[in-house]
């Protein structure tokens, strides 16, 4: 990247609009200023002034804010112009920027990426700022702002600084043997460790759930044809989504519904009745059907309460429950209780969730909510919370091995010098989650997912 240059975009979204916004960043800003306005502005002032092409004839008036660096939000000198929001206006506006020397328009994400470039902002929170864009809840803008406030990276902060307090006294004793520090079997590096796995476990948790609010979980409605899978589809999503008859196999495609519960997206996938195809087209989408359960984080298995008494999923239905990822989080949902007669509720029947409800009816879809929300730990209010990324999750994940296995040398091999390995090897992966420590690669990567005035 050559910050020698100056760069210009559009910060408002493209279309009609009451107000336009031009954003300028770079050595060049002031100069643009005195070209484009005849005048430096008044540092950190609205200026009303009139914006004039190279032949000094005004193209639009408006206010005009001059941001000297450092103290801007690229940490660059930077100019910004709120014009009318007409696109013919901007984009004149925006040919006489680029029109002055050493002027470009700017790569999508560049302003935010010069501005952690110039650490006014972590990877974490330059990230936040395209999550609170994006974000399709009040609870997910109200996450995206905490993080963008540093809440997450105050989290990974302080594991990487209990890591460094650990690494020095475990390499302080590897490298003064003389000092007589037993660091092996004193304990004290065993219970800090444990200390550090424990937070790191908890952040992850965190994460997670952020993770969750940022990209939804995705539930999958399975089971055998006529079970009322698509019933249940229109109960959570309040409206006729899907096409209801008592003809068995209605549903051959994979229908999906983007919902909130309490603030929390779900993408709820109504899939093919499950069972030996008919014919080509139920075949395919039945295949579609398994594609989607291997790639759920949830999966409801709606079984008719009219033709068996069961509750135990793999006495159900003994293949349906082989098949799937031993990991998977799996639902009984009895239909039909409003015929039954089954009262509405969940229970546990070892070890699994068995929800009893009545799609048509409505009955016991309030306690399924309550269950989709307490099972991906969104139980009570998220008000402190952040948003996170897979690559968050990811290095967090990979943060929790290198401790595991550093555990393993400590209390098994005794190998100090392993031990200080993996203890630096988590502490490089918790740095990439700030960008402390990022390949140029990956920060290509982020930034290019940025609206380009951002």
């Amino acid at each position: 990247m050559n910050h020698s240059e100056t760069i210009v975009a559009q910060a408002t979204p493209p279309g009609r609009g009451g107000v336009g916004i031009l954003r300028v960043s770079g050595p060049q800003a002031a100069d643009v200023a005195r070209l484009v306005l005849g005048k430096l502005p008044r540092p950190r002032h609205a200026d009303y002034l009139p914006f004039m092409d190279n032949h000094n004839v005004t193209l639009d008036q408006g206010i005009a804010l001059w941001f000297p660096g450092p103290n801007s939000f690229t940490g660059e000198d930077v100019l910004e112009l709120q014009g009318h929001g007409g696109p013919v206006i901007l984009d004149l506006l925006l040919k006489r920027i680029t029109s002055i020397s050493g002027v470009r328009i700017a790569r999508p994400g560049e302003f935010s990426e010069r501005a952690f470039l110039n650490d006014k902002l972590d990877l974490a929170q330059a990230e936040a700022i395209a999550d609170l864009i994006d974000a399709s809840s009040e609870q997910a803008a109200r996450s995206a702002l905490n993080s963008l406030q540093g809440a997450f990276s105050l989290r990974i902060n302080e594991l990487v600084e209990a890591l460094t307090h650990l690494r020095i006294y475990v390499e302080a004793a590897i490298d003064f043997p003389d000092e007589e520090i037993d660091f092996l079997s004193d304990g004290k590096i065993e219970a800090q460790l444990n200390q550090v796995i424990a937070r790191v476990n908890d952040v992850r948790a965190e994460a997670r759930q952020g993770s969750l609010l940022r990209e939804g979980m995705k539930v999958v409605i399975a089971g055998r044809p006529n079970a009322g899978k698509s019933s249940l589809l229109n109960a959570l999503a309040g409206r006729e989504a899907a096409i209801v008859t008592d003809i068995a196999g209605t549903t051959r495609d994979v229908l999906r519904e983007h919902i909130h519960i309490d603030g929390m997206p779900l993408h709820i996938i109504d899939t093919a009745g499950l069972r030996e195809a008919s014919d080509e087209v139920e075949r395919i989408g039945i295949e579609r059907a398994w594609q989607e359960i291997e790639q759920a984080d949830q999966v409801l298995f709606m079984v008719d309460g009219t033709t068996t008494r069961e509750t135990e999923p793999a006495v159900i239905w003994p293949d349906f429950i082989t098949r799937l990822p031993a990991s998977l989080p799996v639902t009984v949902v009895r239909n039909k209780a409003d015929i039954t007669g089954e009262e509405a509720r969940i229970e546990k029947v070892n070890g699994h969730s068995l929800i009893r409800l009545s799609a048509r009816s409505g009955e016991g879809i309030e306690v399924l909510r309550n269950h989709l929300k307490a099972s991906m730990g969104f139980a009570g209010n998220t008000e402190g919370g952040f948003l996170a990324r897979r690559r968050h999750l990811q290095a967090l994940a990979l943060a929790s091995t290198h401790l595991l296995q550093g555990k393993e040398q400590l209390t098994g091999t005794k190998a100090g010098e392993l031990l200080a390995e993996e203890l630096r090897a988590a502490q490089l992966a918790l740095s990439e989650i700030t960008g402390e420590f990022t390949s140029d690669d990956l920060l290509g990567r982020i930034f290019s997912s940025f609206c380009i005035g951002k």
